[in-house]
This record gives C-alpha cells, structure tokens and sequence, in this order.
C-alpha cells in the first residue's frame, strides 16, 4: 500500500461515528456505531501506554482505511444472530510483505477517493469482488496507527443481511477471501494469544484466533477483539494461554 500523508482528523471527510440512523441497523451492530470510542478504549487499554503513545504519532503515516463487512440477520437484540459472519483476505503466500497475512480488505488512499469510506469500498472491490451497493457503511472509527507498515488506518463498519458472493480477484496479491462466522471466532476454544520474543525478551503480545485453518492476529486480530469488547459479544476465555507466533504461523501454514 501507499498513498498521501495521512491528513488531520477533522479534514479526512466522514468525522468517526454513526453513517445511518441507528435504527436502521440491526440492534446487534448499534452499541458499536453509537460508541465508536469504545472500540478505540479497548484497544488501549489492552495494548497500554504504548499504544496511546503510537497513537500520538500521526504526522507522516500514511492514509489508509479498511472495511469490517458483517453480514447477518436484523435480529432482536444485542446478541449476533447464528448466521453472522466477517469478511476477511488471506495474503498470497508470495508476496514479499505479510505474505500469507489474515486481514481485512483495505488498502492506502488513492487520489480521488471519498476518504475513508470510499477507500475501504474501492478495496474491498479490487480484492473480493465486493459490490460496494450490496453493503451499507454504518459507522467509521477512529484512526489507529499500524507501525510495522507506517500506516494510519481508519476501519469503516459496514453491514448487509445476506452474505452475497466474494471471491479472490487477483490471485498475485489474495490467497483467499471468506466470511468467517463470529460464532467461530467468539468461541473461546479458538480464542488465545500470541507472543514473539527475541533474545529472550518480548517484543509483542496480543489476541489471536484460530479459525478454518487461518491464524488471525496482529491488526486483524486486535481489532476483533476489541470490536467484540466494545459490542459486549466476548465469551470468557483463556487469555494466559500465551503461544510462540513462529509456531501458530507454522501450524497455520503462514508466513
């Protein structure tokens, strides 16, 4: 990815928060779009005084944004129904950065784009056959930074009721796309962390899902876990149960 420098919140288009009115949403995705800082809360708090202070560092990232495409049932409570699922791309194993990656579609800015929700649609297009009619933006979030790839990254909540088709576009850059059931990634069975350590010291730590043979972490991950949080969706689960990255990538087959 790459693109402009990341502008000042005030002028990247949309402000963080609700695109539609909230009861024209399922009752499940409205705590989420109602309360966008409470996504942005639990990120920081699990990540602590690091996090804040990444967060701090804006000037010079880069622009980019990314679609959370969740389709499923109305519903008629805070509850996700049984049929709720997430959209998500695995990287070409190929590729020379975060080969073999699970991730939400996204990608950097392009002149022209509606910025951020215009770019999270026109990616999701290019990399999942995505039509962008076929989902409705609900909500846009605050901003996180991405370090490893000097990105500031803008989520954009998106929602439709029937999983429509998706598929892998380009296969150079996607090894596969797919709706992940939230069932699946809240089961606390599938739910840990992850750890690399270098000389014996520490050098990250975070949520982790083991899903359909994918391994789901770092940004993607994080961001899941912190969406769930935020949606009141969390199943008590083992976060002590702390596993070697290297190994969960190799068992994932993952780079």
């Amino acid at each position: 990815m790459s693109g402009p420098s990341v502008p000042d919140e005030s002028d990247a288009g949309d402000t963080p928060g609700p695109l539609v009115p909230l009861d024209t949403i399922p009752p499940w995705l409205r705590s989420l779009a109602a309360d966008v800082d409470a996504v942005t809360s639990a990120v920081e708090n699990r990540g602590g005084d690091r996090t804040r202070f990444l967060a701090a560092l804006k000037p010079g990232r880069r622009a980019a944004a990314v679609l959370i495409a969740m389709t499923g049932g109305f519903g008629e409570d805070a509850t996700p129904p049984a049929d709720a699922a997430v959209l998500l791309t695995q990287r070409a194993s190929t590729l020379r950065n975060h080969a073999g990656q699970v991730a939400f579609p996204g990608g950097a800015r392009d002149p022209g784009d509606d910025y951020p929700i215009g770019t999270a649609l026109r990616e999701a297009t290019e990399e999942t056959g995505l039509i962008a009619e076929d989902v409705t933006p609900v909500a846009r979030l605050r901003s996180f930074p991405v370090p490893p790839s000097g990105f500031d990254v803008v989520p954009v909540l998106a929602w439709s009721p029937e999983a429509t088709p998706v598929r892998v576009v380009d296969t150079a850059e996607t090894a596969r796309v797919t709706r992940v059931p939230l069932a699946d990634l809240l089961d606390p069975a599938h739910r840990f962390q992850v750890q690399r350590s270098v000389m014996g010291g520490r050098v990250y730590r975070g949520p982790a899902f083991a899903v359909d043979g994918m391994l789901v972490w770092g940004f993607t991950g994080g961001l899941l876990a912190a969406l769930f949080d935020a949606g009141g969706w969390t199943r008590p689960w083992d976060a002590d149960d702390i596993r070697d990255l290297n190994d969960e990538l190799t068992k994932a087959g993952q780079r």
